[in-house]
């Protein structure tokens, strides 16, 4: 069964950094795209980064493109997202997501994200 669990997330004032950490489990992992989306209230949500945990391979959305740092250390099962220069339009529940890599292609479709976390908030003010 596949477990995530992120943490890391809180409140940040404007300018400043964080990292979101998401501890994964149950599941061949290298397989596996791994994600981190975002929804704020009112907004659709959005694939923020993703990481193939085959390879190196990233995505990163136009909106956190040089501000976003995806990564994983395999050892520990881990996958993690820094964000500097933090903006209040930053500010959502992140919510660490895993899918299986059907189709062979990356980044992920949607549609192959199949499990998600609890999420962590984040909050930037400004």
């Amino acid at each position: 069964q596949i477990q995530l669990a992120e943490s890391g997330g809180g409140s940040v004032q404007a300018g400043g950094s964080l990292r979101l950490s998401c501890r994964t489990s149950g599941y061949t992992y290298t397989r596996y795209c791994l994600a981190w989306f975002r929804q704020a209230p009112g907004k659709e949500r959005e694939e923020v980064a993703s990481i193939y945990t085959a390879g190196d391979t990233t995505y990163y959305a136009d909106s956190v493109k040089g501000r976003a740092t995806i990564s994983q250390d395999n050892l520990k099962r881990t996958m993690y997202l820094e964000m500097n220069s933090l903006k209040p339009e930053d500010t959502a529940m992140y919510y660490c997501v895993a899918g299986e890599r059907i189709r062979g292609l990356f980044p992920c479709s949607p549609d192959e994200y199949t499990h998600w976390g609890q999420g962590t908030q984040v909050t930037v003010s400004s």
